[in-house]
């Protein structure tokens, strides 16, 4: 492999671009010397002269077009290289992979997200919903910088920062009996049937654990994979169900579901933002992290 320095192909390609020794040496703030000691231990390294003088006038050799084409090359990479690190040292620009657990972000944690891709529109924002194993899983693949989701699990080498509260409702169909009392006792469910997402999802595990702790046995019927899926099975009457408050804002604004007035609830849960503890976050990363750290509360205090 060539041992050829940056510094020595800075100067060789002033020295061919001018054919002047002198000239490079005033360009790049160095004296001749300077100049005739970079060049000679660059022929050193690569074995060839790359210049060759005729008369007052010197040319570049065989060799040194096509080093000099070469260096053009890297000349321009380099370029690159500065501008996509200077986009890494920018809030204003670059791109961010958020992966978000399906149904937690809702439409409060959508409106965060929104606030800051108006703050910051030279910045693009790929946002790929997945259920909590995909998303850990595109956190240990470095496909995601940052994920959205309920409270990760432990010795995964994670940070995560709660930012948003993310209470759990029980829902029916506007025309479900208990849709028209208050104060439900919790005991009351135990006559009901509810659909329920899959084994594994946060929201099925929450509401299991919480269910489990209150000593009240719970009847579930039908198993599906999303919190639309939920949704569209409550209205139809297929049973009650637990999901997360914002999910199913516009359902409540439409008065296709409602929220039951049951006792011990909602459960009390949290949206973290999470990343590998390992991650190097850039400046938009950073960014993008403070304004849902910060904007969170105010967007909840305009929903509620």
């Amino acid at each position: 492999m060539l041992n050829l320095t940056l510094r020595q192909l800075r100067v060789f390609e002033a020295a061919a671009r001018h054919l002047s020794f002198s000239r490079a040496a005033e360009e790049l703030h160095l004296t001749q010397p300077g100049v005739s000691a970079q060049l000679k231990h660059l022929e050193e390294a690569i074995g060839m002269k790359v210049f060759e003088q005729i008369g007052r006038r010197i040319f570049l050799t065989e060799a040194g077009r096509e080093v000099y084409g070469h260096t053009r090359s890297i000349q321009e990479q380099m370029t690159v290289l500065e501008e996509s690190l200077d986009q890494l040292r920018d809030t204003t620009q670059g791109k961010i992979r958020v992966s978000a657990v399906t149904g937690t972000a809702g439409h409060l944690s959508l409106a965060c997200i929104s606030r800051y891709t108006k703050a910051f529109p030279g910045v693009r924002v790929r946002l790929k919903f997945g259920n909590r194993e995909s998303v850990l899983g595109a956190l240990a693949g470095n496909e995601a910088d940052l994920a959205i989701m309920g409270q990760p699990p432990e010795g995964l080498g994670l940070v995560a920062q709660p930012f948003m509260k993310n209470p759990l409702v029980a829902i029916s169909p506007p025309d479900h009996p208990l849709a028209r009392q208050r104060d439900i006792p919790l005991a009351a469910l135990e006559d009901e049937v509810f659909v329920v997402r899959e084994p594994g999802s946060g929201t099925r595990r929450a509401m299991e654990r919480f269910f489990a702790e209150h000593r009240v046995r719970f009847r579930p019927g039908l198993e599906v994979s999303s919190n639309e899926a939920v949704k569209c099975c409550v209205h139809v009457g297929m049973g009650l169900a637990v999901v997360p408050l914002q999910t199913v804002l516009p359902e409540l604004e439409t008065l296709r579901l409602k929220v039951l007035d049951v006792e011990r609830f909602p459960i009390v849960r949290y949206l973290y933002i999470v990343h590998r503890e390992s991650k190097h976050l850039s400046a938009a990363v950073e960014a993008f992290k403070r304004t849902l750290l910060g904007e969170a509360q105010k967007v909840m205090d305009d929903a509620y």
